[in-house]
């Protein structure tokens, strides 16, 4: 027998029982509520009936696969997830006693007259009972999705005694662009006279010099045979030579 116990152990059934519960108690409260308003037909307070009881007996199972769960970890864990643990705890000890008080309820208002007519009574009893495991589902979200208890992060020694602070993201540092030198916004040099064309070595012509026309030179001023000469322009007067030959 011890051995059985060990094996569900290592199969940590508890999540698994404790979803049973919640569901069969809050779907039997919600079909009796059901049953009050279609009150001919008899079987949907019968599915009721049954449903108060399976939830009465997984009740009873969470409380022992959470008792099992407790041990293995109860040692381990400090701070306020501590404090989660224990009233979760309490809860799970008080809710299957209630919820068998519930389902020995249920049968008397169906099979017993005079407990019949406080069906309204067991209505309003069974709705708060909802309440309180909807709280009690609660509180073990808050055990392993804060707190991190029963889970790896807690077998590891990372346990932590507050929910984790994410870390404020560090801003990567800005790259700044470095500035081009001033050589390369410059336009490129005007090319020089002297350029490497395809065929060969281009020369530019000189300018070419503005050049006056040369003045004529003056016609040789004609002498005369007394030694005289003439003006330019002036012919020599034929009379005067002839008459020196005379």
């Amino acid at each position: 027998m011890q051995s059985v116990i060990e094996t569900l152990k290592a199969w940590q059934p508890h999540p698994f029982v404790d979803h049973f519960t919640v569901a069969l108690i809050l779907i039997g409260v919600l079909v009796d509520l059901a049953g009050s308003i279609f009150s001919t037909r008899s079987w949907i307070r019968y599915m009721a009936l049954s449903l108060m009881i399976a939830g009465a007996l997984a009740a009873a199972g969470s409380n022992i696969t959470g008792g099992w769960e407790a041990g293995r970890i109860w040692d381990s864990v400090n701070g306020p997830g501590k404090a989660v643990l224990e009233r979760h705890a309490w809860w799970g000890d008080i809710l299957p006693w209630v919820f068998g008080g519930l389902a020995l309820w249920r049968l008397g208002v169906q099979f017993v007259g005079f407990i019949a007519a406080s069906r309204p009574v067991y209505l309003l009893v069974a709705l708060l009972a909802a309440a309180l495991i909807i709280y009690q589902g609660h509180l073990g979200a808050v055990m392993v999705y804060d707190y991190g208890l029963g889970t790896a992060l807690l077998t590891s020694g990372q346990t932590t005694s507050a929910p984790p602070v994410m870390a404020p993201k560090v801003p990567s540092p800005e790259v700044t662009s470095t500035p081009a030198p001033a050589s390369s916004l410059l336009p490129s040099p005007i090319p020089s006279a002297q350029s490497s064309g395809p065929t060969g070595t281009v020369t530019a012509s000189p300018t070419p010099m503005e050049t006056t026309s040369a003045t004529p030179f003056a016609s040789p001023t004609p002498s005369t045979d007394d030694g005289e000469s003439a003006s330019p322009g002036e012919s020599p007067s034929p009379g005067a030579g002839d008459a020196k030959n005379l």
